[in-house]
């Protein structure tokens, strides 16, 4: 069920002899097999069957073709560059999805990508009811992945050293700019739903860094009365020191997300596990 962390949603689903096989895997190895697919449609003659796949508005709303939600985003065109940047895709999922799943755990990270994969095509069949709008191809929803991945860990240095909040920064910015000049507004609206689907889900599971406009619109959410009297305790002086082995600092914290989930953690506690983190990055480049 949503929102509930078991202990060992935090493990393999399955080994392969000594390798663990995560939801990640299996996602990258569903899309390869459906890549080869659509390879063998094209060569045998019957790239028009793929039209029944894709994201349509007209198809939606007048034949109530509903499984469109979901098979666009496994259509890969084997034509021009296309497939260069498929492995690109899959190389962002691979590494970056790993990373997310682990620190959101194998359900919240199984319901993040199925908000990824069907929050394009809701905003889409809204606006088809005016114009018609179509979608095939999973470049932004891997994309929002990588985001996903930002917003847990902003200040992780990735290749060449540079700071992954400001790759995905300039990555989006790129694609926003170059959709802009060619007035493609639907790309446009794609990439940033899925950018705000990627930032919001994080955020509201409580494993992004804490903003404080994002804590004070989850108070107004919640808000409830407000008590007359309430007793401040004085904060401590004492200066806590974190010891030296990264593992013995955050084993407590670990086990204290497998028993209540990443949501339960202080603010210090996010600090340490964020820093014993990238920390271990670091350390094994």
């Amino acid at each position: 069920m949503f929102g509930v962390t078991t202990s060992d949603d935090y493990r393999p689903v399955t080994w392969m002899g000594r390798y663990p096989v995560d939801v990640t895997t299996i996602l990258v190895g569903v899309h390869i097999f459906c890549a080869v697919l659509t390879a063998l449609a094209f060569a045998l003659g019957y790239s028009g069957a793929l039209n029944h796949c894709m994201f349509d508005s007209a198809y939606l709303w007048t034949g109530g073709q509903v499984w469109r939600f979901v098979t666009y985003a496994f259509i890969h065109s084997p034509l021009g560059s296309t497939l260069l940047w498929f492995a690109v895709e899959m190389y962002m999922l691979f590494v970056f999805g790993r990373e997310v799943e682990r620190s959101l755990g194998r359900r919240a990270y199984i319901s993040l990508y199925l908000t990824l994969l069907l929050a394009p095509a809701a905003v889409l069949s809204v606006l088809g009811m005016w114009q018609r709008t179509a979608l095939a191809g999973s470049g932004a929803l891997h994309f929002a992945l990588f985001i996903a991945f930002v917003t847990i860990y902003p200040n992780v240095e990735l290749f060449l050293r540079l700071i992954a909040k400001w790759v995905a920064l300039v990555l989006a910015a790129v694609g926003t700019l170059s959709a802009l000049a060619a007035r493609d507004w639907q790309t446009i609206t794609v990439l940033w739903t899925s950018i705000g689907a990627a930032f919001l889900f994080v955020e509201w599971r409580g494993a992004g860094p804490e903003l404080a406009w994002w804590n004070k619109l989850k108070v107004k959410a919640r808000m409830t009365r407000r008590p007359k009297l309430h007793i401040v305790q004085k904060a401590s002086t004492r200066r806590v020191v974190e010891p030296d082995d990264v593992y013995v600092s955050i084993d407590p914290i670990l086990d204290k997300i497998s028993k209540s989930g990443i949501g339960s953690l202080t603010p210090s506690e996010r600090r340490i596990l964020d820093r014993a983190r990238n920390r271990l990055l670091k350390k094994n480049k």
